[in-house]
C-alpha cells in the first residue's frame, strides 16, 4: 500500500521518533511504499491563513501553499500518525495540519445545503495512529474516555474516510518507562504494521 507517515513532535531524539522509525522500517519491510510527512522538520505552519479561511465555503479551497501536503493525502492507502498526546489532545501543529491538509475539495465536499458532509479519503483503507501520554492508562480511558481516539474515529476518519479502519496504540506514563517497556511497545507497532499484509 502507498503509506503516509505523519510525525508531530520538535524533537528528533524523543520517544515519538523512535516509535516512527519503528513503524517506517516495519512498513519497508513489508513492501510498502512510504511517504513521510514530518511536520515540524518541514516547517509546516499549522494556522489556518485567512485567504484558506476565506475561501473554505467559495467554489475551491484556496491549496496554494498546500499542493504537497495535499497530494500525498491523497495519494494515500494507509496513514500512520505519530504524536505525543498533550492535555488530552493533539499536539498544535497536527491539529493544523487536519485544520488546513483536510479542507473542502480535499477531505470532503460540503452538503448543498451545509448539512452533512460528503466524503472524500475514499482511497484511505486502514490507519494507525501511535501516540505518548504521560498520564497513567485509566485516566486517558476511564477518566476522559479517550478523547483523542474519538476524535480521530468520528469526526475525522468517521466523516472523510468513513471506509477506513483506525487502530490505536496509546503508550502510557512515557516519561517513566524503562527501554525494556519501549522495546515492547515498538514489537507492538511492528505486528500491527505486519496485520496490514
Amino acid at each position: 500500500m502507498k503509506c503516509l507517515v505523519v510525525i508531530a513532535h520538535p524533537s528528533t531524539d524523543s520517544l515519538c521518533h523512535a516509535m516512527a522509525r519503528t513503524a517506517i522500517t516495519a512498513l519497508e519491510n513489508h513492501g510498502h511504499e512510504v511517504m513521510i510527512e514530518d511536520l515540524y522538520a518541514s516547517g509546516f505552519e499549522p494556522a489556518l491563513t485567512l485567504q484558506e479561511r476565506q475561501s473554505y465555503y467559495g467554489a475551491a479551497f484556496d491549496t496554494t501553499a498546500l499542493q504537497e501536503q495535499i497530494d500525498r493525502l491523497a495519494s494515500a492507502e494507509a496513514l500512520v500518525l505519530v504524536f505525543p498526546t498533550w492535555w488530552f489532545g493533539f499536539p498544535a501543529v497536527l491539529k493544523g495540519w487536519f485544520d488546513r491538509v483536510w479542507a473542502p475539495g480535499i477531505a470532503y465536499d460540503h452538503g448543498a445545503d451545509l448539512g452533512a458532509i460528503q466524503a472524500r479519503l475514499l482511497r484511505l483503507r486502514t490507519a494507525l495512529a501511535i501516540t505518548s501520554l504521560g498520564s497513567p492508562w485509566w485516566v486517558d480511558r476511564w477518566v476522559l474516555r479517550r478523547p483523542v481516539k474519538r476524535v480521530l474515529k468520528t469526526a475525522l476518519l468517521g466523516t472523510c474516510a468513513p471506509q477506513c479502519r483506525l487502530q490505536m496504540l496509546s503508550l502510557y506514563r512515557a516519561e517513566r518507562l524503562a527501554p525494556k517497556e519501549v522495546h515492547t511497545f515498538c514489537r507492538r507497532i511492528e505486528r500491527a504494521v505486519a496485520e496490514w499484509t
